[in-house]
C-alpha cells in the first residue's frame, strides 16, 4: 500500500502561482510513477502531468503546458506541483496518484490522495 496525502491547495487570484505538494508513504516512492490529476464540479477527472520513477520522463496535458511543472523528491517522498500564471478554469480539486510506469490515464493508477481544493479568482 501507498498512502498520499496532498498540501498546498488554496484560493488564489488570476495569474498567481501555487505549489501543491504529495507526501507519500508506505512502499518505496522511488518505485512509482506519479500523476496530478484534476476534477471540476460536473466533470471527469483528468490527468494534470505525470513523471517517471527517476523525474527522467514528465508529461503534461496541453491547458497546462508552460505553465505547471511536476519534480519529485524520492529523497523525501515527495511530488510536486508549481503552478503558475493560474486561470480561473485551473479551478478543481487536485489528486495526486501513484502507478507502476507513467500513465496519463486514471484508471492506470492504482493509489490515490484525498484531494486539494485549487480557487482561482478573477
Amino acid at each position: 500500500q501507498v498512502q498520499l496525502v496532498e498540501s498546498g491547495g488554496g484560493l488564489v487570484q488570476v495569474g498567481g502561482s501555487l505549489r501543491l505538494s504529495c507526501a507519500a508513504s508506505g512502499r518505496t516512492f522511488s518505485n512509482y510513477a506519479m500523476g496530478w490529476f484534476r476534477q471540476a464540479p460536473g466533470k471527469e477527472r483528468d490527468v494534470v502531468a505525470a513523471i517517471n520513477w527517476s523525474g527522467g520522463s514528465t508529461y503534461y496535458a496541453d491547458s497546462v503546458k508552460g505553465r505547471f511543472t511536476i519534480s519529485r523528491d524520492n529523497a523525501k517522498n515527495t511530488v510536486y506541483l508549481q503552478m503558475n500564471s493560474l486561470k480561473p478554469e485551473d479551478t478543481a480539486v487536485y489528486y495526486c496518484a501513484a502507478t507502476e510506469a507513467i500513465a496519463t490515464r486514471a484508471v492506470e493508477y492504482d493509489y490515490w490522495g484525498q484531494g486539494t481544493q485549487v480557487t482561482v479568482s478573477s
